[in-house]
């Protein structure tokens, strides 16, 4: 399993922790601020990248999450100056 593989493990944890929520819009917006909170923004922009890249192994409502709430999750950017 290489990191892309076990980040998207990771969230599918979340999304099945999630799933049992009756509210949805509440368990998007957990998924969400669960990643935010405790996952690292490395971890979080690499998860973004391997989302763009396809991973079709993602949990149906994380994919959904993270396409609601995504500016939530991108990592800061450094200035340069």
């Amino acid at each position: 399993m290489d990191a892309d593989d076990n980040l998207v493990h990771m969230a599918n944890r979340i999304g099945d922790f999630f799933a049992a929520q009756p509210d949805r819009e509440e368990a998007l917006a957990g998924i969400a601020e669960h990643l935010r909170k405790f996952w690292a923004p490395r971890m979080r922009g690499d998860f973004l990248a391997a989302l763009d890249a396809g991973a079709p192994a993602l949990h149906p409502l994380v994919r959904e999450a993270v396409t609601a709430h995504r500016a939530q999750l991108a990592p800061a950017t450094k200035l340069q100056g």
